[in-house]
């Protein structure tokens, strides 16, 4: 998995510690470190996903769409997840082989239970639940 999940519990972590406040892409970008193009990316896909509610105008900016006691780190993962934890090989296998032939399923199988496991885990906290950490 690439860095998306840490980018987007960032933002909402800051969203989430801003007391009602709107906060801007550029701010969001400075405190992550990186392009203010990405994290806008990153902010519409959040958007997308019901996490962020935006505002249009000089005074506009970002805000969670929903109390962060409301939001899981699951919602999070699920919003940003785009392949298996473990990744993916870009290969087909050999259908002649015993074991190419039924190795991506069986993968599956391990990659469901992972699955199933970290959203488990991560269903278990809040978005407030982790943003206590930074007080």
């Amino acid at each position: 998995m690439n860095g998306q999940f840490q980018i987007a519990l960032h933002i909402l972590t800051l969203l989430s510690r801003a007391n009602d406040e709107l906060l801007s892409s550029d701010y969001i970008a400075g405190s992550i470190n990186i392009n203010p193009a990405l994290a806008r990316k990153e902010i519409s896909n959040l958007r997308n996903h019901g996490l962020i509610s935006s505002k249009e105008g000089k005074n506009g900016g970002y805000s969670l769409s929903k109390p962060s006691g409301q939001i899981s780190l699951a919602d999070i993962y699920q919003a940003v997840k785009t392949q298996p934890v473990l990744g993916s090989a870009k290969n087909m296998p050999n259908p002649d082989c015993p074991v190419g032939k039924q190795i991506n399923k069986n993968i599956d199988l391990i990659y469901a239970d992972l699955d199933k496991t970290l959203l488990e885990k991560l269903g278990n906290m809040s978005l407030a639940d982790f943003s206590k950490q930074f007080d």
